[in-house]
């Protein structure tokens, strides 16, 4: 039976993962700072390692008879003092070191669909280093780029509870976000998978004014989007740039800048978006 480490295990996709990779007949050790928060996934886990991907020192032997890793480690918004280079590209590296220096087979890592046109983004900027260091590595390697998670879209379902949802320019740019089970899928295939770049997104491709339509049709609420011009949004990142830290504006431009593109994948999965919110109202 192969092996694999997971790493983010406590996060969004990471759950999923782990319970997929159990589905599939792996036997799964998971890298965990606290255990008590993998509780609920105790009938999937066969092994829990506790360490820091930001302590090198407690890495030692977590990739020990390892085959393959599977890495979500990444934050949305700093914490405990740690930076998004801290977490998404040193914490990654330092599990990257550990896996090289055991030989494991192959290292797959979760990113984000269009990195390379965001890299001067601070959310991003950590993440697409760690993809160029694992790509330049001795280890096989995956990177997987989703488009965006179902978790991503609850900020819509959220600013409609409100009464209304603010998109910058025309709304018409297109996403096709995808449910962390379906993504998860994707990371354990891609242990066999020979793609070394995988763009990926869910069944169905919207336009941001559908989204926010959705989210009004499943509260049953009259739809009232204010769309901001484009300047409004490049003037409001100078100014946090200028007079806020990273930690501040990171999750801001990195959202803002999303809205004005488009981001999307192959189309993968089988979950649509309305029931997601449905079950999360």
């Amino acid at each position: 039976m192969k092996k694999v480490l997971v790493a983010g295990a406590t996060g969004y996709l990471g759950r999923y993962v782990v319970k997929e990779l159990k589905k599939q007949g792996y036997w799964v050790r998971v890298l965990a700072r606290d255990p008590e928060k993998l509780r609920d996934l105790e009938e999937s886990v066969d092994e829990v390692f506790v360490g820091e991907v930001t302590k090198p020192e407690t890495l030692d032997k977590v990739c020990d008879g390892i085959d393959f890793v599977i890495s979500s480690v990444g934050i949305t918004r700093q914490k405990d003092g740690l930076t998004f280079m801290d977490v998404d590209y040193r914490g990654n590296k330092n599990l990257l070191d550990s896996a090289v220096n055991k030989k494991i087979s192959k290292f797959i890592y979760v990113s984000v669909l269009n990195g390379h046109l965001m890299k001067d983004l601070k959310m991003i900027e950590a993440k697409e280093l760690f993809v160029d260091t694992l790509k330049e590595s001795q280890s096989d390697y995956a990177v997987i780029r989703p488009t965006g998670f179902f978790s991503d879209m609850l900020e819509f379902l959220k600013m409609a509870k409100k009464g209304r949802v603010s998109l910058f320019g025309s709304g018409d740019n297109k996403i096709n976000p995808i449910h962390g089970g379906d993504l998860a899928e994707v990371c354990v295939n891609a242990i066999k998978d020979p793609e070394k770049e995988i763009n990926v997104g869910g069944p169905t491709v919207y336009t941001y004014n559908e989204i926010a339509e959705s989210a009004f049709a499943v509260l049953n609420k009259k739809v009232k989007i204010s769309r901001v011009p484009i300047w409004i949004k490049n003037v409001t990142l100078f100014l946090m740039r200028m007079f806020t830290s990273s930690k501040t504006y990171g999750p801001v431009e990195f959202f803002m800048t999303v809205l004005t593109m488009d981001v999307v994948g192959t189309a993968y999965g089988k979950e649509e978006l309305n029931d997601f919110y449905r079950t999360n109202i």
